[in-house]
């Protein structure tokens, strides 16, 4: 698998090129050039950086004459789309024409809020809207209402998206973090939209929310639930993952599964008491109910991982949503991998696995990571 940083170098610069050919002159050499200089030193942000550097090289100084030839993207974008199918991360190449807005066109919200609306099904402006949010958000929730409707999907998600308290790799909009109501009214609108690419976006949305309005999110969730088709039905039990995985007990119940449920675990035993970098840990335990009905029951396991400063972390993974008849058993396996990954860096030293029914602990081990 490419590393994403690598959807931007010399295959996204050269369709940047020969999309930009067609539609005006273009130093094609200068922005390669500058596009590319220094590149594999970069990480992604940086990259995307350092490719809306160079457009703001090549384009008008004047941002409306900019954007004017911006708007003309998207009508020649496809047709490089089959060229560059098989290049890293083909999407990525415009990113950075989409975030241009974002830092020349900041004294100009009108024209660019129109120009993000027209790129972001090239890729999505998430990222690029923030800014406006933050310093024109009268003006973007009247362009996010009208939005809502939009017959394009992308559209109707750069709503949700862009406006998500917590969006990875964006802006925090911490006023949204500390008073998410301006947002609810644009959610409530897309809860039933038909796209499910839409509908993800406004799950995610709401489980930003959940992290620090836990509260308001389930009263939203369970308002929404009295009249909830399949879409929405999907949409909220989506939304309430955070909440189910800190053991909200509202979210138990509005999802169907059962309430202070009776069971009994045997002990949780590891294959392995010391691994090695690369290894898996594998577990297992037996669950059996304590009752003479059936109960639905959510199978959760926190892994506590050591960190640099010697401290544990602790973070909650799905294993099993499980129903279990009158009295019955049923033996959990897990295997957990501690292969090198981009988004988590593994440090020696003891980490400890909770198993969670419902949110709360049952059986407790713990293993050491030995040292690479």
């Amino acid at each position: 698998m490419q590393a994403m940083k690598n959807g931007l170098a010399q295959p996204a610069c050269d369709r940047i090129i020969q999309t930009f050919a067609l539609i005006t002159e273009f130093d094609q050499q200068k922005f390669e050039t500058l596009a590319l200089d220094g590149i594999e030193t970069l990480e992604l942000k940086d990259r995307v950086a350092q490719f809306i550097g160079a457009l703001n090289q090549c384009l008008p100084a004047d941002f409306c004459q900019a954007a004017e030839i911006l708007m003309q993207v998207p009508d020649v974008w496809h047709r490089f789309s089959a060229h560059y199918q098989q290049t890293p991360h083909p999407m990525f190449a415009a990113w950075p024409i989409i975030d241009y807005a974002s830092i020349y066109g900041l004294e100009y919200p009108e024209i660019s809020l129109n120009l993000l609306k027209r790129l972001t099904p090239l890729f999505s402006a998430e990222f690029a809207i923030r800014p406006f949010i933050q310093q024109h958000q009268s003006l973007c929730f009247e362009y996010f209402s009208a939005w809502v409707k939009d017959e394009d999907e992308h559209v109707r998600r750069l709503v949700s998206e862009g406006t998500r308290p917590l969006l990875p790799w964006g802006i925090r909009l911490t006023e949204f973090v500390k008073d998410p109501i301006p947002n609810i009214h644009l959610l409530t609108a897309l809860k039933a939209d038909p796209s499910l690419y839409v509908r993800r976006s406004v799950a995610n949305h709401l489980n930003d929310i959940a992290k620090h309005n836990a509260d308001l999110v389930m009263a939203i969730c369970a308002d929404w639930h009295q009249t909830a088709d399949v879409n929405t039905q999907w949409l909220i039990k989506h939304a309430c993952r955070g909440l189910i995985k800190s053991g909200h007990t509202q979210a138990f119940k509005l999802l169907g599964f059962t309430e202070n449920p009776a069971v009994e675990l045997t002990q949780l035993k590891l294959d392995k008491q010391k691994i090695s970098f690369g290894e898996s840990v594998n577990f297992n335990f037996e669950i059996t109910s304590l009752t003479d009905y059936s109960q639905h029951i959510v199978v959760d396991y926190k892994l506590y991982f050591m960190r640099a400063n010697g401290k544990q972390n602790g973070k909650v993974f799905k294993l099993k949503n499980i129903k279990l008849a009158p009295n019955e058993s049923s033996v959990l396996n897990k295997a957990h991998s501690f292969k090198p990954v981009t988004t988590r860096k593994y440090y020696p030293g003891i980490h400890k696995i909770e198993v969670l029914v419902n949110g709360k602990i049952r059986q407790m081990a713990e293993f050491e990571l030995l040292p690479d």
